[in-house]
């Protein structure tokens, strides 16, 4: 009976372990810039300022949400839901630009060429305004795949103060190394709960 309840507790210890790595592995892999993933929300960084950042394909993907990566071209809507009150008194502009430079998605601001490399790579533009409601309604129709970059700007007309949130994504091109590290993790707990569960047989 020992060793069914120690061979139990082992079972149950990595199962636990298991569930854990499904939970967490998968928000390894969403970081491009100014985006992350907190608690399962997509989070744009805009100075110290925070807004939820949700894209949809509504003619082939229907209400399915993405973060970041667009899975296929087509017209995406991009919806920003700002989380910090202070953005709504706020002047904000998007631009989306094409990675001309081979920035790739670890692309800083620095590494776009400056502003006239960043107009003549702008592919939209929505220009700077307020939006008091708190969310920002914007779509553009991608017809090519490849990596894009996108800009956030924020100014306070009151101080003259200036944020900037900027996130490389990609349209079309879908890569399964995202998952490469979640099947990896999954893949050595099985191993190692195989393993431990032989061991436990023999004591």
């Amino acid at each position: 009976r020992w060793k069914d309840a120690g061979k139990h507790s082992s079972a149950a210890l990595w199962t636990a372990a298991l569930l854990l790595l499904a939970t967490m592995a998968p928000q390894v892999s969403y970081a491009h810039g100014g985006v992350s993933m907190e608690d399962d929300v997509c989070i744009i960084q805009i100075g110290r300022y925070k807004a939820h950042f949700t894209g949809y394909l509504p003619e082939s993907r229907a209400t399915q949400e993405f973060c970041e990566d667009i899975p296929s071209i087509g017209n995406a809507v991009f919806v920003v839901d700002f989380i910090s009150d202070e953005l709504r008194e706020m002047e904000l502009d998007f631009r989306i630009i094409r990675d001309v430079n081979d920035a790739g998605l670890d692309a800083t601001y620095e590494e776009l060429g400056g502003e006239q490399a960043i107009a003549d790579a702008t592919i939209y533009y929505a220009p700077m305004r307020h939006y008091p409601s708190g969310v920002i309604h914007l779509s553009y129709p991608f017809i090519t795949k490849g990596t894009y970059i996108g800009i956030l700007n924020a100014r306070h007309v009151a101080t003259g103060l200036a944020y900037r949130s900027i996130f490389p994504f990609r349209v079309g091109e879908v890569t399964y190394m995202r998952y490469a590290l979640y099947f990896g993790l999954v893949l050595a707990g099985c191993g190692l709960f195989i393993w431990f569960s032989g061991r436990r047989a023999y004591f």
